[in-house]
């Protein structure tokens, strides 16, 4: 469903536009947005995240909507019929699927009687990737086009009852101007791997003191001797089938790590994307000799231009290191031998970091409307910071990397 919006305070930038043909419009659904019309908005060097097929996956599989605590709230602009920009957002009750654990803010709220949901969020659902922003048509301002989404997006919220505004893992140079904008800057961590330009794996490991690379060959080793293949699949030739495998895997994977609450996508979600998105996509698949034997173990990466992503894994027994090989070695080489020059492997542990990630700081933007609650988030989030950046300094102070973090 889609409505237009009318306001009696106006966003500046509308005011100051002669242009008369332009609205606004809040969409309940990503599906009542042309494709086309979305994607031309996607720059070349977005995260594939943002493009529409994406966003459609997950909302036309039932993975995120009302049903599941997302409620939609597409923000678009249009002159006549032509999008001009659009601010993916989503009104909240709980902070399940973020990758923001922002539960400590919620319990002070709750400790001083105040309410923190619902909140409305600018966020890649269920994807912790960086790179989130408010998309623009070419020609536009981008600065006065994110003043005036946040401008409408306050306005709603004060006529809704909704008790904050964040925007989660958005584009650094994007999010520069929130600060300005009345937004509170809270620091973070994820992992990354770079290729300066390696010639292939073993030149990779010569970067590594001698303990650690002799214990990734170990790691390597383990997993060719239980008689293990592994090799890049892209999605494109793999076939449904690797899709439904990989949603298997998936559950079978949080029913080991996170029974609770980590089953943020269903079936419905792979399927989808093995219709819409499977050019983004190849699996690293583990499997034995058998050609007739299903795989052994998946991981599910993504690719645009020179990045890859890895968002989920799975195996279906449970083999010494092998998830260092699916999830972290094979896609290394491969990216070395195709000139891949970034891989954010996805959240999770630390042991990351001995495998040749970085540690690397990212930020979210939080704007909450409570004034008592606003002065204690203020209050508070230097020192947070600077806890999280000591964080950061002790994951990289034990790499085995013989070179500086980036």
């Amino acid at each position: 469903m889609k409505r237009e919006l009318r306001f009696s305070s106006v966003p500046q930038y509308i005011k100051t536009c002669m242009n008369s043909t332009l609205r606004m419009e809040l969409h309940t659904s990503v599906l009542d947005i042309q494709p086309e019309a979305w994607n031309l908005l996607v720059k070349p060097e977005d995260p594939p995240f943002l493009e529409w097929e994406w966003f459609a996956a997950l909302e036309g599989s039932g993975s995120i909507g009302p049903e599941t605590g997302w409620q939609p709230c597409h923000l678009t602009l249009w002159d006549k019929e032509r999008l001009l920009a659009i601010a993916p957002f989503y009104i909240k009750s709980h902070s399940g699927g973020e990758f923001v654990y922002d539960y400590f803010w919620a319990e002070a709220a709750e400790m001083l009687n105040r309410s923190y949901y619902p909140k409305m969020v600018g966020i890649i659902p269920a994807t912790p990737v960086v790179g989130y922003r408010f998309l623009v048509a070419e020609g536009y301002d981008p600065i006065a086009m994110q003043r005036t989404f946040l401008e409408l997006a306050e306005s709603i919220c004060n006529t809704y009852r909704i008790h904050g505004i964040h925007i989660l893992f958005p584009e650094p140079d994007w999010a520069q101007t929130l600060t300005e904008a009345g937004l509170s800057k809270w620091k973070h961590n994820h992992y990354q791997w770079e290729n300066p330009g390696y010639r292939d794996f073993s030149d990779y490991l010569q970067r590594f003191n001698k303990n650690q690379r002799k214990n990734i060959k170990k790691e390597r080793m383990e997993v060719q001797r239980a008689g293990i293949r592994t090799r890049i699949v892209p999605a494109s030739e793999a076939g449904e089938a690797y899709f439904r495998h990989m949603f298997q895997l998936y559950n079978r994977t949080n029913d080991k790590f996170a029974p609770h609450d980590a089953r943020y996508v269903n079936k419905d979600f792979f399927l989808k994307l093995s219709e819409s998105f499977a050019h983004r996509i190849f699996f690293v698949e583990a499997a034995y000799p058998d050609p007739h034997q299903d795989p052994l173990a998946l991981a599910f990466l993504v690719q645009k231009g020179d990045r890859i992503w890895g968002r989920y894994w799975g195996a279906y027994e449970d083999i010494k290191d092998l998830h260092f090989e699916v999830c972290y070695y094979a896609p290394i080489q491969w990216a070395i031998e195709n000139h891949i020059r970034f891989f954010d492997p996805g959240a999770g542990s630390p042991h990351k970091v001995r495998r040749g990630f970085w540690a690397v700081p990212h930020f979210s933007f939080h704007r909450l409307l409570d004034p008592l609650l606003d002065q204690v988030f203020r209050a508070n989030i230097d020192m947070v910071n600077q806890f999280e950046d000591k964080t950061i300094e002790e994951l990289n102070s034990a790499s085995p990397l013989k070179v500086t973090p980036p």
